[in-house]
């Protein structure tokens, strides 16, 4: 099935009419979200102090964001000391001039770039190329959904929507190549030509996972090795990073190591992890000759300075709450409409790109609780989900019929006489809008669920009955 609507988060209810509709897109969702889990349940048991460690997770991060801008001036001086250049960007559009006058600085014509959700949050591919440098993705998740025009669908598995038959044909489709649905053979087709690009690329592009603050050391997981060749193999490495990624010191990074692993992928641990400490040595014949680090804000201070959503700042991106979550499994990563979904980007993108792009991303969530019970770092995701929903009410961002309604059912509550009112009414009105079953027939709702007719006696009847017997 094709899509039409465009992939943006203020087209949210249309997305999910499309995604719902396409069962081989829900069953690709379905089938990768299961896997994903069955795998992170079975390693998680190596850990008989699972929640303790979640637990010891929840508070470093927390101190963090206690102390966020004394980590960041330390992690600054380490950074800088190490040779590395610190920038930082107060919004998307700072952070993408900043990326591309790097780039038109060092002439580059080629960019390789590994896996990074803070880049594809800003919008930096469609910069560079209106800048006129070619840039190619890396990781083989997100060269798919490049090649297919599409924003990632998952925080770790970008192409996770497409099953090996989709990315079959889209590789016959684009790069001209004999159809083949063995994966083997697709991931040797995307290594040819991938592997050619990282040795002619002038710069490589990369996010950072975790930055620590007592050695300005940024530390980059991946599982290909494309983060590793893409930002060792050319001159200038430009990291981007969120201001939240600080740990405090590099002994907290083992903990997080565990944790991002066993969430992330289901892994012990990741194929290849990177500490990077500064561009090249003199006497170092690997690595960058230029160490950038762009640290980027873009709302992240006014999440950091608001309760409701300041622990939302302590996601370490490892999109377990994707994979468990109801609403994700049924409408996939592009019924958002946002490059970060699920049930933390329901949370953040209203943040990020503002109320009047995102109005509808607190609502779809069951408030099932699932998101928090797996989350690594223990954040109350569906308790935040609930704050951002009255946010949305108090902004005027839900239907007005909706808010009548509500309202109007609020003053029924509050008055024993309006609710018996309101009881009689229904039951006076029930047969006239029931089906044969019995059932009331509810626009909307009743076209899944069954809205069952008012009983003909109410409780306080048939007490007063019992009483009288």
């Amino acid at each position: 099935m094709s899509f039409h609507v465009p992939v943006e988060p203020r087209n949210l209810p249309l997305l999910v009419r499309e995604r719902l509709c396409d069962q081989a897109y829900r069953a690709n969702v379905l089938r990768a979200t299961g896997f994903s889990l069955v795998k992170r349940a079975r390693v998680v048991t190596d850990f008989h102090d699972w929640e303790n460690m979640r637990d010891a997770a929840h508070r470093i991060k927390e101190l963090v964001m206690d102390h966020l801008p004394a980590y960041l001036r330390e992690f600054e001086s380490k950074a800088r000391g190490a040779g590395a250049e610190v920038l930082y960007a107060g919004d998307a559009a700072e952070a993408r001039r900043l990326v591309v006058d790097i780039c038109t600085s060092h002439e580059a014509r080629l960019v390789v770039k590994s896996k990074s959700m803070v880049t594809e949050e800003i919008h930096l591919g469609p910069e560079l190329a209106a800048a006129g440098i070619e840039t190619l993705e890396t990781d083989l998740g997100e060269y798919i959904v490049q090649l297919a025009g599409e924003i990632p669908s998952h925080i770790t598995a970008p192409a996770l929507h497409k099953s090996r038959q989709d990315i079959g044909r889209l590789f016959q489709q684009r790069l001209g190549v004999e159809y083949t649905e063995d994966p083997e053979k697709l991931t040797a087709i995307a290594r040819r030509v991938l592997r050619e690009k990282f040795l002619w690329a002038d710069v490589g592009i990369s996010g950072v996972n975790f930055a620590l603050a007592d050695t300005g050391a940024i530390c980059i997981v991946e599982n290909e090795g494309n983060a590793r060749l893409s930002i060792s193999l050319p001159k200038v490495h430009i990291a981007v990073m969120g201001m939240e990624k600080l740990l405090p010191d590099t002994a907290s990074l083992s903990l997080f190591l565990k944790m991002l692993a066993r969430s992330a992928t289901g892994q012990r641990m990741t194929s290849y992890t990177s500490l990077i400490h500064g561009p090249r040595r003199d006497q170092e014949q690997d690595g960058p000759e230029k160490l950038y680090i762009v640290i980027l804000d873009n709302g992240r201070s006014r999440m950091l300075k608001n309760p409701d959503l300041r622990e939302a700042l302590y996601c370490i991106r490892c999109g377990a709450c994707l994979n468990t979550c109801p609403v994700y499994q049924l409408i996939g990563g592009h019924g958002y409409g946002s490059v970060y979904s699920g049930p933390i980007g329901a949370v953040i993108t209203p943040a990020l790109e503002g109320w009047a792009e995102a109005p509808y991303h607190p609502f779809a969530s069951s408030l099932c609780g699932a998101c928090s019970d797996i989350c690594p770092v223990k954040i109350d995701l569906h308790h935040l989900l609930l704050r951002q929903r009255g946010n949305a009410v108090r902004k005027g961002r839900t239907p007005g019929l909706e808010r009548f309604l509500v309202h109007g059912w609020r003053l029924i509550m509050q008055s024993p006489a309006l609710y018996r009112l309101a009881g009689k009414i229904m039951r006076f009105l029930a047969p006239l809008a029931s089906d044969k079953a019995g059932n009331m027939v509810v626009p909307r709702w009743s076209v899944q669920r069954v809205f069952p007719s008012p009983p003909r006696r109410t409780f306080k009847d048939l007490w007063r009955g019992r009483e009288e017997q």
